[in-house]
């Protein structure tokens, strides 16, 4: 009988022969995150990925689901900082998801605080590309700040389901408090939502490539600012850990401002980091209240069952939500905020 890796391989044989998609070898990727599966295809000429899903972070149907993704990369790659999207894999009894081809990336996982530079350019050539005429399906809302809000308000129904702390609960309920009803300035523009350094690799040309981009919408860009250079975020990634210094933060900034030409203003910066970071706290929250359910044997949309993922993989999210969701953590973020106003 084969082993779930085998017939998972089978299953992708099989879909690339009936598409027609020539290729030398697969070869299964390290099972490092929550969202995907991910298989190298050789080829005569230049490699593919196959992305394969495993849940909707989006909380869509599996075929509306691929549909987004798809989206996310044809719009991205127009900057020339992503994979470009080859071919789409349709959601099938033996595919339940589906899956994306995607150009192969080689190079090195990104290094902090060194490849942080590298890193702005690469967001720059995403926040620059014009809004599209009709941006659907990738989400458009006319208020991305107040769509911001709302997206962590709705999250952070799961504090008290967490099993957390009644001061942590308190200290998080504390930080949403202070975030803005409104921004000065909110232009919207491509954005990733997930920006995390384990999410780009660095090429031999020296060149950072953003690989994962399921979660695109038109927003905010101090979002992706955030996502980047947050202590959530810096020591998410177990093979990239980085506390960034307070300079090493701004420099990360200004060089993404230069690229850029025109930029929000602190206001408008240090609100988005603030609402990125309390994203990524409600985000832990929810994870730590739902990861021990079973796996939704129907592919619905969002499924963050451990039952999904690689135990060593869900042994490290386990510490990095704890760790996250600690006063000390919550303390030393909200501290670099202070600090932030006072120095972009």
């Amino acid at each position: 009988m084969p082993t779930p890796l085998e017939a998972r391989l089978q299953v992708l044989e099989n879909s690339l022969q009936q598409a027609k998609i020539a290729y030398q070898s697969l070869s299964p990727m390290a099972d490092t995150g929550l969202a995907h599966d991910h298989v190298w295809i050789h080829r005569t000429g230049d490699d593919w990925v196959a992305r394969l899903p495993k849940q909707s972070q989006m909380n869509l149907a599996p075929a509306d689901n691929l549909a987004y993704e798809a989206a996310c990369y044809q719009r991205a790659s127009h900057g020339g900082y992503t994979p470009r999207l080859h071919g789409v894999l349709p959601v099938s009894a033996a595919l339940p998801r589906g899956g994306l081809l995607v150009d192969a990336i080689e190079g090195r996982l990104a290094q902090l605080p060194q490849d942080l530079p590298r890193i702005a350019e690469a967001l720059a050539s995403l926040h620059r590309l014009p809004l599209p005429e009709h941006p659907e399906p990738l989400l458009a809302p006319a208020d991305p700040w107040q769509a911001m809000r709302e997206e962590v308000s709705h999250q952070a129904e799961w504090l008290e389901k967490a099993d957390l702390s009644s001061d942590v609960t308190a200290r998080v309920r504390d930080e949403l408090e202070a975030l803005p009803t409104t921004l000065p300035d909110a232009e919207r523009c491509l954005i990733s939502f997930d920006t995390h350094p384990g999410n780009f690799l660095i090429t031999e040309e020296d060149r950072a490539v953003l690989v994962d981009l399921e979660k695109c919408r038109y927003g905010l860009p101090g979002i992706d600012l955030a996502h980047t250079s947050l202590y959530t975020s810096t020591t998410w990634d177990v093979n990239s850990q980085a506390v960034l210094t307070l300079d090493e933060v701004v420099a990360f900034y200004k060089h993404w401002q230069a690229r850029m030409g025109t930029s929000p203003s602190v206001e408008t910066l240090v609100a988005c980091r603030r609402a990125t970071w309390l994203w990524s706290l409600t985000w832990c929250a929810k994870w730590r209240a739902q990861h021990l359910q079973r796996r939704d044997t129907e592919h619905r949309g969002q499924d963050w069952s451990s039952e999904l993922t690689d135990a060593v993989v869900i042994t490290h999210v386990r510490d990095r939500v704890e760790h996250y969701l600690s006063l000390p953590s919550i303390q030393h973020v909200h501290n670099e905020l202070i600090h932030l106003k006072a120095s972009l």
